[in-house]
């Protein structure tokens, strides 16, 4: 249902205007607002809102357009990120492994779609160390990420794939960057929209309720730094 191929609200840009990965993987799909709707509603529960949130990996903004808080800052290496943010929205172009535009202790929320496993890791590794500075004491750092452990055969659909990770294998990796797991949800939501059922956006509210997640494929993993602490 959610991937990274997250598209905007609005018609896209003209087909010259964008890479030719936001043409193909990221393509535009009329179900995905619905769907990002019901994903932000879910995922308000851990962002307050007078939080400050910054997505890493943006895209087409559908995560930091839909969210409630104070302050939302879209980032991507992309320029397509500066014309799908909202009004309210703040949109960066930049490396998501330098966040050095950003003061440290700035930000309570770093929220990151489907892009760890386009980096290889020693960028995943300045990504996570970056994410630690910018978040305030007490922030947390929440990943949307394909489970390879629930779906290894369509793992590597998408060619820029380049990392592998399951829910153990992440939760243990963060763990060694000094990260201290809060919540590791294995099945979160089926591994891609592009499938007949993405019509069913009604749907889900129930799949993010249910014990039963059939077709599950992507992971969802929320921890803080190991110096924070966390109201739970």
């Amino acid at each position: 249902m959610a991937d990274s191929a997250s598209a905007p609200a609005s018609p896209p840009p003209a087909d010259g205007e964008v890479s030719a990965y936001f043409r193909t993987r990221l393509a535009p799909n009329a179900h995905r607002a619905a769907v990002w709707n019901h994903l932000c509603a879910y995922l308000q529960r851990w962002i307050p809102a007078d939080a400050d949130v910054l997505e890493l990996g943006a895209g087409w903004c559908d995560f930091a357009n839909t969210i409630t808080a104070r302050r939302v800052v879209a980032m991507d290496l992309d320029t397509t990120v500066q014309r799908a943010a909202a009004e309210h929205v703040q949109a960066e172009v930049g490396d998501c492994t330098d966040l050095s535009r950003f003061d440290s202790g700035s930000f309570d929320v770093v929220f990151a779609s489907n892009l760890l496993e386009h980096l290889e890791r020693p960028a995943t590794a300045l990504l996570l160390a970056e994410s630690a500075r910018v978040l305030r004491a007490g922030g947390i750092l929440i990943l949307l990420q394909p489970n390879f452990r629930l779906n290894p055969g369509g793992y590597f659909d998408d060619y820029t794939h380049v990392a592998i990770y399951t829910d153990r294998s992440l939760a243990d990796y963060l763990r060694s960057e000094d990260w201290r797991i809060i919540q590791v949800y294995p099945r979160f939501l089926p591994l891609t929209m592009n499938s007949k059922g993405s019509a069913l956006t009604f749907l889900v509210p129930w799949y993010l309720r249910s014990p039963i997640k059939p077709l599950a494929g992507q992971m969802l993993l929320i921890a803080t730094p190991e110096s924070g602490r966390v109201e739970r």
